[in-house]
């Protein structure tokens, strides 16, 4: 083909290279995993599991969780199309949409899929933050679904962090990676439930970010 490619040619084979390089990245990673009894514990109940993470983290656990068709909200700005695709090769079903962007329609696909019984998994601060701040999307999916909720973290031993809205964690190759779920609550009836909800989740969420005791 003669004359340069296009905007539209380049982007697939540049997301491909960097798809690429992130997952020879990824596969050196040294994982440890903490709290997986809470992952089984939520599963034995029948009902479906809904988890949140920070958006900052959310690299090391989705390279964790991949191949196992979960489905992942992911916003329709731009650099969450690069996330999506990352995604959706590492085996999750994308759901596009935020709550600002797209959300009541993201948030509905979240909720037909928890409850056709699969788990979920989203970032409550994304996609432009503010960084770490519970938004309600996540209870507010799980309260109609009569989802468990499930908190989750990832720390690494070394890591760059870019500088975003967020300071994105991408470890470096060969890091330690502790990946921690916490217990593992169901919201109630009513706003007050997702009040509390909330403010269960952002504690629960530095706990295994960040470390701190049961």
């Amino acid at each position: 083909m003669k004359g340069r490619l296009g905007r539209g040619g380049t982007e697939p084979l540049v997301s491909a290279v960097a798809a690429g390089l992130v997952r020879l990245l990824a596969a050196t990673w040294r994982y440890r995993i903490h709290g997986w009894d809470h992952v089984a514990a939520a599963r034995a109940t029948g009902r479906p599991v809904i988890y949140i993470l920070w958006h900052s983290r959310i690299l090391p656990l989705l390279y964790h969780r991949r191949d196992e068709g979960m489905a992942l909200l992911i916003s329709r700005h731009r650099d969450g199309g690069y996330l999506a695709e990352l995604s959706e090769r590492w085996g999750y079903r994308v759901v596009r949409g935020s709550s600002q962007r797209g959300g009541e329609v993201g948030l509905l696909g979240l909720v037909r899929a928890l409850k056709s019984g699969g788990e979920v998994a989203l970032t409550p601060d994304g996609p432009r933050g503010p960084a770490e701040r519970m938004k309600p999307g996540a209870l507010a999916a799980a309260q109609h679904a009569s989802a468990l909720v499930l908190p989750s973290g990832a720390r690494a031993s070394s890591a760059w962090w870019i500088e975003s809205w967020d300071r994105f964690c991408v470890p470096r190759p060969f890091a330690t990676v502790d990946i921690v779920y916490s217990a593992p609550f169901g919201v109630g009836d009513g706003k007050d439930a997702i009040r509390e909800g909330m403010a269960r989740a952002e504690r629960e969420l530095a706990r295994v970010t960040y470390g701190g005791e049961e």
